[in-house]
């Protein structure tokens, strides 16, 4: 008779609280307060107290019909987490991609200083050897690759790799012996898995410090050692802050000058004068005119690199946004949906007892 009667007590006792808690709690405070004000609170303090109260008996109901007990499995627990986990690493690389945005700014405007200031002074040795004839000949090509040291800047890179390959499929396919002389880490990275026995020289790291005419000198005189017969350098030209072109510029070589009709060479360089005489000082310009046209070069891919690196951070910290948008509308709706399954739960475990 004493357990029959513990369990008459204890309905007694739950239907009693329930009477109250259903009578104090769904009852507006305040005159004129709505109704969805008060029962949201009400509803959380019923499912802590259902939580409390209901904890052994829903132990005892998960036990199985041998005794064993079974897993009580926490619905949307995981996908939360990783959502939110998910999201916080979303907002991070949004905020390093505004700061490189920043960064790149600030450095395209110093970059664009440089180049305006540094072009004139190379352009008119570059437009003299231009006015020298130039013709389609056969023979060993040297291909000067004119890349950055970092990435993250669009396919300004990728352009410049990309145009030497074809260059050298079709200057071997002619048969013409082809080397490599690379400027900058990436275009080594590029290409040296597939045209690395052809590089003759590669220059690393150059960006860390400002770009100047002594170290574009360095690299024409590697360039002049080599004697190459054709030279072509290829690089990109900067047209605006969204455009470019990546050219492969012809440079005249010392072997193709000699070789050159000496009439119109003569015509090309009477428009000058010169002193001491041309043919004095020929030697020199030629190794002037190599590092002119590097110089050149690399300022108007520096500054293009620096251009396309603001517009991929750009559109970069757009695309985070977005899929920060994407990630936290699947939380929120996880999230409700694990409210409503609680709800649910309390509703039923109420109803049981």
């Amino acid at each position: 008779m004493e357990q029959p009667m513990r369990s008459g007590r204890r309905k007694l006792k739950i239907h009693s609280w329930l009477k109250q808690f259903c009578v104090e709690s769904f009852r507006p405070k305040q005159p004129g307060l709505h109704f969805a004000s008060c029962i949201i609170p009400s509803l959380k303090m019923f499912a802590g107290m259902m939580g409390r109260r209901a904890a052994p008996v829903m132990a005892q109901r998960m036990q199985g019909l041998q005794g064993a007990p079974q897993e009580v499995q926490a619905r949307s627990v995981a996908t939360l987490k990783t959502l939110s986990l998910r999201m916080r690493s979303i907002k991070n690389m949004q905020k390093i991609t505004k700061a490189m945005k920043m960064v790149a700014t600030a450095k395209f405007k110093k970059d664009q200083a440089r180049m305006e200031g540094g072009l004139p002074f190379a352009t008119p040795v570059m437009k003299l050897f231009q006015r020298l004839p130039t013709e389609e000949k056969s023979g060993p090509i040297t291909y000067v690759a004119v890349t950055s040291d970092k990435g993250l800047c669009g396919g300004v890179n990728s352009q410049v790799s990309k145009q030497v390959r074809n260059g050298i499929a079709d200057e071997e396919a002619k048969g013409n012996a082809c080397k490599i002389m690379v400027i900058g880490g990436k275009g080594v990275s590029g290409m040296k898995r597939l045209y690395g026995d052809r590089f003759s020289s590669t220059f690393e790291e150059v960006s860390k410090m400002p770009f100047n005419f002594a170290t574009a000198s360095i690299m024409a005189e590697r360039l002049a050692v080599s004697k190459p017969t054709r030279a072509k350098i290829v690089s990109n030209n900067f047209k605006s802050m969204v455009a470019y072109d990546t050219v492969a510029q012809h440079t005249v070589t010392v072997d193709e000058a000699q070789t050159m009709d000496k009439a119109e060479w003569t015509k090309a360089m009477d428009v000058y004068s010169f002193e001491p005489s041309i043919y004095e000082v020929w030697e020199d310009l030629h190794e002037f005119y190599y590092g002119c046209s590097i110089y050149a070069a690399f300022l108007q891919s520096a500054t293009v690199e620096t251009a396309q690196r603001m517009s991929a951070m750009e559109n970069a910290s757009k695309n985070a946004g977005e899929m920060y948008g994407k990630v936290e509308l699947q939380f929120n709706r996880a999230r409700q949906a694990k409210i409503t399954t609680e709800l649910c739960e309390i509703i039923s475990g109420a109803s049981a007892v």
